[in-house]
């Protein structure tokens, strides 16, 4: 029989990937500590985004929605020649009789609309003028944060 087909082969001719990496078995510590701090950072960075992203889309459906009501209030202001008492009465019509009759069938607003945060809006009348106010992202009233439209 020939001697070199009775021969055992070798680890390395069975596992030639074995061959080429040497002796190293895997990744130290230092590199996966580090692969890992890299990733940390990059979905921190990406949550802060997202976060971000969301509050500025709430804000602008607050001002969406701001200007909206202010138009269906301009709207009412030319048809009943009055401002309305509440928000409401875009959507229901005045209470005075008179002034009903003057109201279109559909309302000037189907719903009120709330906020990004999903608040209501606040509404308040100053002399001939009127103020709507939506509390912001921290839902407190009369902070620095509030979104105002007010008109004289």
């Amino acid at each position: 029989m020939n001697a070199s087909l009775s021969k055992p082969l070798s680890g390395s001719r069975r596992h030639p990937a074995a061959l080429r990496r040497g002796n190293r078995r895997g990744f130290t510590l230092l590199e996966l500590l580090l692969v890992l701090a890299i990733l940390v950072i990059l979905g921190g960075t990406v949550a802060y985004n997202v976060v971000g992203i969301q509050a500025g889309a709430s804000e602008d459906v607050t001002k969406t929605n701001m200007e909206k009501i202010d138009t269906a209030i301009k709207m009412y202001q030319i048809r009943i020649i009055s401002l309305p008492k509440t928000l409401e009465e875009l959507r229901d019509g005045p209470s005075d009789a008179d002034k009903a009759k003057k109201f279109p069938s559909g309302g000037f607003l189907e719903e009120i609309p709330s906020d990004g945060w999903g608040n209501e809006i606040n509404y308040t009348i100053s002399g001939a003028g009127f103020e709507l106010r939506s509390a912001g992202i921290d839902q407190q009233m009369n902070t620095d944060d509030d979104i105002v439209v007010s008109k004289k």
